[in-house]
């Protein structure tokens, strides 16, 4: 269904060289790259609409206004969202957790419990721990099992009436994992608890409707959808947002101010102050554009090929294994070589011209589940190809060469 050399064309820095190779780039899920539209969008911006939004009655105001609004009305549209206010933009994932955990106290009182996954990336544990420490909460964690599932007997478990706030990821950055996240907000609501889902790892590989999801809070980065860095998205159910207090203040974010006293707007100016990344969200607008032309069926069906192919590549590699092996997964491939450091093979196979990930990928508690210092990752978008795997695999094999 798609295109991949067309697709391919898109995106200018595919044709780069690194180190005299021929760039293969397998760290998606760190940041996935931009295709000439989303860079145009930019460019534009600055060179015909460059002002401050919101705020003028002169025409680069008005017209960069409504473009920033157009995109705001392309990413309700495409992740399913009630209403338009219902749509931060924050500047990324990180953002939009932590505005959410400052203000949770609203949700959480002395004594009551949060729980979190030990599958979270450290931004969706940290805030969180913030909190608690705030308001004299306790932190629950569901286990994670042997092939990087969470394990959802247990998590049953720990819910109860004390119980406010569960935080999960949708996809686990660290293996790839998908977790049953209707299921964990299912099983939350039965105690009446408010939930979080970290969309960092998904909004940009797979449909998303926010309204069958059910999710009181919902967080998308638009720099691993095609989008600009310092741009993403915090949706929340309108009560949910109503009762959470402002993050910041500042500039746009309020109704009236005096010394006396300071009533903050509506939604969604409420949680963005100051001067936003105008150009971000515009750029972020084009990206969903792009996306919706290809279908995000069609991409998440692509990647789900690579994933495959690139599963029974590495494989066959002596020694390898791989972290998070189970069905229901996004393509990420997270995996050792025998007793080899994953830096050390990391830093050959880029001399190489292969981009992937080294490191525990800001996910310490999984490799500490695991016992390892962390993985090589290799990360998949639908602008790749099964030939770029099977360089990658060249050069896994002649760094475990060069190793042992």
């Amino acid at each position: 269904m798609l295109d991949i050399q067309k697709i391919r064309a898109d995106f200018p820095i595919l044709s780069r060289e690194v180190n005299g190779q021929p760039l293969i780039y397998f760290d998606n899920a760190a940041t996935s790259q931009k295709p000439q539209q989303v860079i145009d969008a930019i460019t534009e911006y600055y060179t015909r609409y460059n002002a401050n939004i919101h705020r003028g009655v002169h025409a680069l105001s008005q017209e960069a206004t409504d473009l920033f609004e157009a995109a705001r009305e392309k990413a309700r549209v495409f992740f399913n969202i009630p209403k338009a206010k219902q749509v931060i933009f924050t500047s990324g994932n990180t953002h939009s957790i932590n505005a959410v955990a400052h203000g949770a106290h609203v949700f959480v009182n002395k004594g009551d419990e949060l729980i979190v996954s030990s599958v979270e990336h450290h931004s969706n544990i940290v805030p969180w721990q913030m909190l608690c420490e705030r308001v004299g909460a306790h932190l629950k964690v569901i286990p994670v099992l042997e092939n990087g599932t969470l394990d959802m007997d247990a998590y049953k478990k720990i819910l109860n009436d004390k119980t406010a706030f569960v935080v999960v990821n949708h996809i686990s950055n660290a293996l790839g994992v998908t977790n049953p996240v209707k299921d964990i907000i299912k099983e939350a609501k039965k105690y009446g608890a408010m939930t979080l889902i970290d969309g960092a790892q998904s909004c940009g590989h797979m449909k998303l409707d926010m309204q069958e999801l059910d999710a009181d809070f919902y967080t998308m980065a638009g720099h691993k959808m095609c989008g600009p860095t310092g741009i993403g998205i915090l949706y929340g159910k309108e009560d949910a947002l109503n009762q959470l207090p402002p993050y910041q203040g500042g500039g746009e974010m309020i109704d009236q101010v005096t010394f006396e006293k300071t009533t903050y707007a509506g939604l969604p100016h409420k949680f963005e102050a100051g001067t936003p990344n105008i150009a971000g969200g515009i750029a972020l607008g084009a990206a969903i554009d792009y996306l919706n032309e290809l279908g995000m069926d069609n991409i998440a069906a692509y990647e789900h090929e690579l994933l495959e192919y690139g599963t029974e590549a590495i494989k066959k590699i002596p020694g390898a294994k791989i972290y998070g092996e189970v069905t229901d997964k996004a393509a990420v491939i997270s995996f050792n070589v025998s007793s080899l450091h994953p830096y050390d093979i990391g830093t050959i196979v880029d001399k190489l011209g292969v981009a992937v990930r080294t490191g525990h990928h800001c996910a310490q508690p999984v490799m500490d589940r695991f016992g390892i210092p962390g993985t090589i990752r290799a990360s998949f978008a639908f602008y790749n190809t099964k030939d770029e795997i099977d360089v990658m695999v060249q050069a896994l094999h002649r760094a475990v060469n060069m190793l042992s």
